[in-house]
């Protein structure tokens, strides 16, 4: 494996090309003009629009999918002897293969990559040697990655910055996870789940909150924390809430900031006034008033994310009048409390929260927009068993603000299924917090019960990282059949 990524114009082949993280480097290097291919057990809109740009993309993961880049040397890669030595200037000429975490050591395709003596690099390689080559914003943060990358990147742009945009959620704004500019800035989303974070060194690094959410790599917060610390000793500028504890505590932001008026944070805010359409707040830089800070989306967690991006439009020089004009109208990230219709007079609202700190976030600005008569029904489904299992105790209590709580079986996310945990166990431990909690198997089940229990005026929330949205469309159809069959 060599050690740095080669953009001289050596093709790149992503296996798993069609995943949220891999998909938008893909993207970036195919409008570079860089040869891109890449494989996909499913085709989706994300392969489509790579297509259009001049991806190759593969519809399964096998060996000879590298007969794409040299067909006359590579007839049969699977039968090289790995003692083989191909020519230097064949060698030259293989792919440089992206892989995730996801893929492992036995997929047909990357075993021939390594006999072939391909560069083989995680996707966090690559995003790594993209931040060395522009003037880099990474954000990091257990919560608020998504959200807040992406309002920076759209304040940038707003303000005519023109950045390069790599995030873990698509934007209607650039239509996509991902954009290429043609100036010297990059922003993008940094991700701590598999430890491959210490290998960013941004310009300006921003960390959000640290909690413990992946379970399935870390044992302890004290594990996520040394990833984090090296991670800050990296960014030339380091910004941080101190709200989080663990942020203040243990690191040493070089610009910090906080929700309260009260602390010493380098940004602060007052009158803040949440509203079922957004929210207002006065914005404090080091003890002076800068202006009226608005923004279309809800809660107090993402005003903090909106604080996140005034201190960096700050640190790259920007007028405080230019940073509130892109954030007023930023409207947020896909699956980040998106709406998705309305029938009946029930309204339906998909979001990605999947920890049980995002849950309680989420149903608190569900509970804001609400009407006062207005039912708020939470729909969960649990992701990996490794952590409802860890979180269990505080799932259980992460439901306050819903009226009625509908939760279905866990998403795997490909983890084995260990018999520790189920999603009616979990079920049962809200049920003893709350009340009334309904456990429904499967996502038709799901979809079969909220047909029949919805009512006009409910908010119906879906969370979770997993599929459970892809019932919202069925269950919006199947309610406005009968507006058709009486019109």
């Amino acid at each position: 494996m060599t050690n740095s990524v080669d953009f001289s114009g050596r093709p790149f082949h992503f296996i798993g090309i069609g995943g949220i993280g891999m998909s938008a480097l893909a993207y970036v290097l195919a409008k570079r003009q860089f040869p891109v291919s890449g494989s996909d057990l499913r085709a989706n809109h994300i392969t489509h629009k790579l297509e259009s740009i001049g991806a190759h993309i593969f519809g399964r993961q096998e060996a000879s999918n590298l007969e794409f880049f040299r067909p006359q040397v590579l007839v049969n890669p699977v039968v090289l002897n790995s003692q083989e030595q191909l020519p230097t200037d064949t060698k030259s000429k293989l792919p440089q293969v992206i892989c995730s975490t996801a893929i492992n050591t036995n997929n047909l395709e990357y075993k021939a990559a390594l006999e072939l003596g391909c560069p083989i690099f995680h996707r966090s390689d690559l995003l790594a040697a993209l931040i060395a080559d522009y003037h880099s914003i990474a954000v990091a943060g257990t919560h608020g990655k998504t959200t807040t990358s992406s309002m920076i990147g759209y304040m940038l742009l707003e303000a005519g910055l023109d950045p390069t945009i790599l995030v873990g959620g698509e934007v209607n704004a650039w239509e996509g996870n991902a954009r290429l500019g043609q100036s010297q800035y990059l922003v993008a989303e940094a991700d701590e789940s598999d430890g491959s974070l210490v290998k960013h060194a941004p310009e300006i690094g921003i960390i959000t909150n640290i909690e413990l959410d992946h379970p399935d790599h870390y044992d302890t917060l004290e594990e996520v924390i040394d990833i984090f610390q090296t991670f800050a000793q990296s960014c030339k500028t380091l910004i941080g809430s101190i709200d989080c504890p663990t942020v203040r505590d243990r690191l040493q932001p070089t610009i910090s900031y906080s929700l309260h008026s009260d602390t010493d944070a380098d940004y602060t805010v007052t009158n803040i006034d949440y509203r079922a359409d957004g929210t207002t707040a006065l914005v404090w830089e080091r003890g002076k008033a800068l202006g009226v800070l608005k923004l279309r989306l809800l809660s107090r967690h993402n005003l903090s994310n909106a604080l996140a991006a005034v201190a960096v439009g700050r640190a790259l020089g920007l007028e405080f009048g230019e940073i509130a004009k892109g954030i007023a109208t930023f409207e947020g990230a896909r699956r980040r409390f998106e709406f998705r219709g309305e029938v009946d007079g029930i309204t339906f609202i998909d979001d990605y929260a999947h920890h049980p700190s995002e849950i309680r976030a989420t149903l608190a600005a569900a509970r804001l927009q609400a009407r006062p008569a207005q039912r708020v029904v939470a729909i969960f489904q649990p992701h990996r068993y490794s952590r409802t299992l860890t979180f269990l105790e505080e799932f259980a209590e992460s439901f306050t603000h819903a009226d009625l709580v509908v939760l279905t079986d866990i998403y795997s996310a490909g983890e084995p299924n260990l018999g520790q945990i189920t999603g009616e166990h979990l079920a049962a431990e809200i049920a003893k917090q709350h009340s009334p909690v309904v456990y429904q198997p499967t996502l038709s089940s799901v979809c079969e019960f909220l047909l029949q229990t919805l009512r006009p005026g409910d908010l119906a929330l879906f969370l979770g990282a997993g599929n459970l949205n892809q019932v919202i469309p069925e269950i919006i159809t199947t309610l406005c059949e009968p507006a058709k069959a009486t019109s």
